[in-house]
């Protein structure tokens, strides 16, 4: 199961973190670990692309992925996190709990 936490501090997101794997089918053809991959990597690339934001990315060869804001983070960048948090509730919404859970956090 991949579980998804999204931080949150005085109402804005600060980062994400992203760990396991769905077992949704065999590695390489799990649609739900390809969607969740395609999600967070686009949200992380579109804040690069998109807004001066500064953050930090860690990932580990299990696939754990965490980002996190090192700074005030921009109405764009607030929004693409908002737009990632829509895009895997919806994932939920279609396959459900035993594939994917998604935690929010205050911090």
């Amino acid at each position: 199961m991949i579980k998804v936490t999204f931080y949150k501090r005085d109402r804005s997101y600060i980062g994400f973190s992203v760990v396991g794997h769905a077992g949704y089918d065999k590695i390489g053809k799990d649609i739900i670990c390809a969607a969740v991959s395609a999600l967070t990597i686009n949200t992380i690339n579109s804040i690069d692309e998109l807004t001066d934001d500064k953050y930090v990315v860690e990932s580990k060869d299990s696939g754990a992925l965490r980002m996190k804001f090192t700074g005030k983070s921009s109405k764009e960048g607030q929004l693409l996190i908002r737009a990632l948090r829509v895009g895997l509730v919806k994932l939920y919404e279609e396959y459900g709990n035993e594939y994917l859970q998604l935690y929010f956090k205050e911090v």
